[in-house]
């Protein structure tokens, strides 16, 4: 945990809770070992979801359809979302998903590599929430930056890596040491890029959130 963990329960005792269709998912999910969104990083997304009121929304990874559901629940009625996932197994499930929560007219999922997908995608969204394999979120970068309009956020999840990103490369578990020395430039990039501002906060599993910058007049 990268908070006191007494903390992070007390915390998610105050949250309101979900939809009725919402909560079947979540424990559906848990309950078949599939990972979704900390709920730390649902009542952030809510929040977010009411402050930004998205028209359209990106998500690169699926899993089981779960946070792209309770972003179209909390979203405008008008938002509609893309979602991307890649792992065979997930989709029938999250297409199954969808139907449970009649929200196949809002959410189109998009089946294959986001490597793939994303340079084919034209058009800007107002959120793109990056959810899919860490080791590949600097990969994707150019793509999302190109597709987030300016002013428009960009969150990622799970970037601190349960705190391992605080080690150094050689203490990390070596089947680790690739995600771990990814994500770290993935963190020095958005905290470093000129177009973006960014912060990186310790909600769940460690999240960033960027804002495109648009471009300073001259003078």
């Amino acid at each position: 945990m990268i908070l006191d963990e007494r903390l992070v329960t007390y915390i998610n005792s105050l949250d309101s809770g979900n939809t009725e269709i919402l909560d079947a998912i979540e424990r559906e999910a848990l309950d078949s070992f599939v990972p979704i969104i900390r709920k730390e990083m649902q009542s952030f997304l809510k929040f977010l979801l009411a402050a930004l009121r998205p028209q359209r929304i990106l998500e690169v990874g699926t899993a089981v359809g779960f946070s792209a559901i309770l972003m179209a629940e909390y979203a405008p009625a008008s938002c509609r979302i893309v979602t991307i996932e890649n792992y065979e197994k997930r989709i029938p499930l999250a297409k199954r998903n969808f139907e449970r929560a009649n929200m196949t007219e809002r959410i189109t999922l998009l089946e294959g590599d986001a490597a793939e997908l994303l340079p084919q995608l034209t058009g800007t969204f107002d959120l793109i929430f990056m959810d899919a394999a860490k080791g590949q979120y600097l990969n994707f970068l150019p793509d999302v930056l190109r597709l987030l309009r300016e002013g428009g956020i960009l969150l990622s999840d799970n970037v601190l890596q349960d705190g391992s990103i605080l080690e150094s490369h050689y203490i990390v578990d070596r089947r680790k040491r690739t995600i771990h020395k990814r994500m770290r430039e993935y963190l020095y990039t958005l905290t470093h890029s000129s177009s973006l501002a960014t912060a990186v906060l310790p909600v769940g599993d460690g999240i960033t959130v960027s804002t495109k910058l648009g471009t300073k007049p001259e003078g």
